[in-house]
C-alpha cells in the first residue's frame, strides 16, 4: 500500500506541491516546475529554500533547483549557435522557462516512488524572442532518493543548439568548512580569474567568492560537510559540466530575495551542459539530463 501524503497549497501566488514519503518531504512549484525543498526527517535540508524567498508570478523563486533552459547564464557567454538561437532585444539570464507555467501532466503514486510529471510545449505556449518548436518534460521522483529528470524534444525542422542547468542550491552548515569530492584533475573556467582555464588540485573549498565552470565531470561529485557529518552525492547522466557558485560576502548584499549571511549556509552545484558540453539536437531527437541526489554518514 502507498504511503504518501500528497497536497496542494497555495504560496502567496505560486500554486506549490508538497509531499511526503517515507520520512522525506518535498516541495514544488507548479512555475518552472522548480523543486524547492526536500528533507530528510530528523536531518538538516539537503536543499537549501532561501529564508527571503518570494513567491510571485513571473520570478523564480530564490534557491531549489531552478531549470535553467534554453541557455545557461548570461546568452552573450553562450556558444555562437546557441546565441544565435534567440531573437529577441533583451535575453534573461538563465534562459526563458524557470518562471514560466508549466502543465502539470500528473502524479504517479506506488508502494515505492512519487513521481511529479511536468510539461511545458513551446508550440503551445511560445517563448518570446526564441521561435522554435520543442517539447519539455521535467520529472521529480521522490523514492529512496530524489532524483529529477529534464527532457528536451525538438519538435522543429532544424537542429536545435542549446544549454541547460538544474541550478541546485544545496544546504550545508558552514560553507568555510564543507569541500566537494571528485573534481581533482578537472579543467574549470574561473569566472573570477577573467574567464581563464585552470585544473582543479585536490577537493574544493571555499574561502571567498566562487564561480567556476567544470568541463569533462565525473559522473560523480559530492558534498563533504563535517558539521552536519553528512555527505551528499550527486550522480549525474547526460552532463560533462558543472557550475560551483557561491557569492560569498560581498555579492550576497546585491542578490535579491536572499540574507546578508546566507551565503554561509548554502552551495550550488549546477549540473549542466554549458560550453563546449552544449547540445546540438537534430530533428525529431531528444536529449535527458538526469540528477539522482542521495546522502549518507561520513564514514569515522
Amino acid at each position: 500500500m502507498a504511503t504518501s501524503h500528497i497536497e496542494r497549497i497555495e504560496l502567496d501566488e505560486l500554486t506549490c506541491w508538497r509531499v511526503r514519503r517515507h520520512g522525506a518531504e518535498l516541495l514544488v512549484t507548479q512555475q518552472g516546475a522548480q523543486l524547492l525543498s526536500y528533507q530528510l526527517d530528523g536531518e538538516p535540508p539537503l536543499i537549501w529554500l532561501s529564508e527571503e524567498a518570494a513567491y510571485a508570478r513571473g520570478q523564480s523563486v530564490r534557491g531549489g533547483a531552478p531549470i535553467c533552459w534554453p541557455w545557461f547564464g548570461d546568452l552573450r557567454r553562450n556558444p555562437a549557435a546557441v546565441q544565435a538561437q534567440f531573437q529577441g532585444d533583451a535575453a534573461p539570464a538563465h534562459g526563458l522557462v524557470r518562471a514560466a507555467d508549466w502543465q502539470l501532466l500528473g502524479v504517479e503514486e506506488t508502494d515505492d516512488v512519487v513521481i511529479l510529471r511536468f510539461l511545458f510545449d513551446t508550440t503551445k505556449t511560445p517563448l518570446a524572442g526564441w521561435p522554435h518548436a520543442a517539447r519539455l518534460h521535467a520529472d521529480i521522483h521522490l523514492g529512496d532518493d530524489l532524483q529529477l529528470t529534464l527532457e528536451t524534444h525538438n519538435l522543429g525542422g532544424a537542429p536545435l543548439a542549446m544549454s541547460q542547468a538544474l541550478h541546485s542550491y544545496f544546504a550545508v552548515s558552514d560553507i568555510h568548512q564543507a569541500r566537494v569530492e571528485g573534481l581533482h584533475g578537472t579543467r574549470y573556467i574561473d569566472t573570477m580569474d577573467d574567464w581563464h582555464e585552470h585544473a582543479q588540485n585536490g577537493d574544493l573549498t571555499f574561502s571567498g567568492e566562487t564561480d567556476r565552470i567544470y568541463l569533462d565531470t565525473p559522473s560523480r561529485l559530492s558534498i563533504v560537510d563535517p558539521g552536519w557529518n553528512r555527505r551528499i552525492h550527486l550522480d549525474a547522466r547526460g552532463s560533462r559540466s558543472a557550475v560551483l557558485w557561491n557569492p560569498w560576502i560581498e555579492k550576497s548584499g546585491r542578490l535579491s530575495q536572499f540574507a546578508s549571511d546566507a551565503w554561509q549556509r548554502m552551495l550550488c552545484i549546477e549540473t549542466a551542459n554549458v560550453l563546449e558540453d552544449a547540445l546540438l539536437i537534430a530533428p525529431g531527437e531528444h536529449c535527458t539530463l538526469h540528477l539522482r541526489l542521495s546522502s549518507e554518514p561520513i564514514a569515522t
